[in-house]
């Protein structure tokens, strides 16, 4: 179902670690030119740490796990990028059309190419006033069905953190927070929620998805990971724009899969670049973690550790 670039398809013949990126932060979550030169920053973090970046996307109804530099620029650049979720993915790969793969869409990916850790900027979660319109992310759905470590900022501030919290919990998934015992709130490292598992190495993080993964229960693990202090937006300067972003939407009647990026376009307008700045320090910090994870994952498998001979 899936196509591996050949380098992908190398690293994991020979057991080399390897790291998922997905695709609809190139198309659809930051502007030009940031979308493409955070693209190839990323892929540069995950190599930098001896790991292989793979970015995922769905080229002319081909699920690609890998992207060219070529194929990445296509995608930063194109206007008619589908962004695919596991409910219309089998359509975009049936018209043949491009699409950018979302946290759900690229953990179904990740899991079918055989790749055991995925990064991203921060996961969806149960949207504000989800009691009324049930507007729940299928990320969390996804984090509870494919047996894939994903390493984020937490949920995105827009959405109800602590609703979102109590969701992965009734679905089994355990959130692991690296250097901190508090949810990030993914511009700010400081959400007020408290977290019940630490990790602060790569190693114990690994340690904690192997006892998991033994335990059967086919769900993946979530790791949050704040964002770098010198980059981050402070919770409560944060939330006064997010509230003139939920009101602005509320008064456009955005809705759907709108709601998002409407809203993070906002909130980096509203902020002067600042939220935009944080969003693209985060998801290169997220690959890096990502790699060391991966690294220490495969390391575990093989009865080595990373600098070992």
């Amino acid at each position: 179902m899936v196509s591996r670039s050949s380098e992908v398809e190398e690293a994991l013949k020979a057991g080399r670690p390897v790291v998922a990126l997905e695709s609809t932060v190139i198309a659809h979550g930051l502007p030009v030119p940031h979308n493409l030169e955070t693209a190839i920053g990323c892929e540069e973090e995950v190599r930098s740490i001896g790991a292989l970046p793979a970015t995922m996307a769905i080229v002319g109804g081909e699920p690609i796990i890998g992207l060219d530099k070529d194929r990445l620029r296509e995608l930063a650049t194109r206007e008619d990028v589908v962004k695919v979720n596991p409910a219309n993915l089998a359509m975009t790969l049936a018209r043949g059309q491009w699409g950018a793969t979302t946290v759900a869409a690229s953990l179904l990916l990740a899991e079918r190419a055989g790749i055991e850790v995925f990064a991203t900027g921060g996961i969806g979660g149960v949207h504000r006033g989800a009691a009324q319109s049930f507007d729940i992310s299928a990320d969390l759905a996804a984090l509870a069905r494919h047996r894939v470590v994903t390493v984020c900022a937490g949920a995105k501030a827009i959405l109800d953190l602590s609703a979102t919290i109590e969701v992965l919990e009734t679905l089994g998934v355990p959130v692991i927070g690296y250097g901190t015992s508090e949810l990030p709130a993914f511009y700010s490292r400081s959400s007020g929620i408290g977290l019940d598992c630490r990790a602060d190495s790569p190693r114990e993080v690994a340690a904690i998805v192997r006892a998991h993964r033994a335990l059967g229960t086919g769900t993946g693990v979530l790791v949050v990971v704040p964002p770098p202090a010198e980059a981050e937006v402070p919770a409560d300067e944060i939330a006064v724009s997010i509230e003139a972003a939920l009101q602005e939407a509320a008064r456009q009647a955005i809705s759907g899969k709108a709601v998002t990026p409407f809203l993070l376009d906002f909130v980096a307008r509203h902020t002067a670049g600042r939220s935009l700045r944080a969003n693209i320090a985060l998801l290169r910090n997220n690959a890096r973690v990502a790699a060391g994870i991966a690294g220490e994952l495969k390391a575990r498998q093989s009865g080595r550790h990373p600098g070992q001979e």
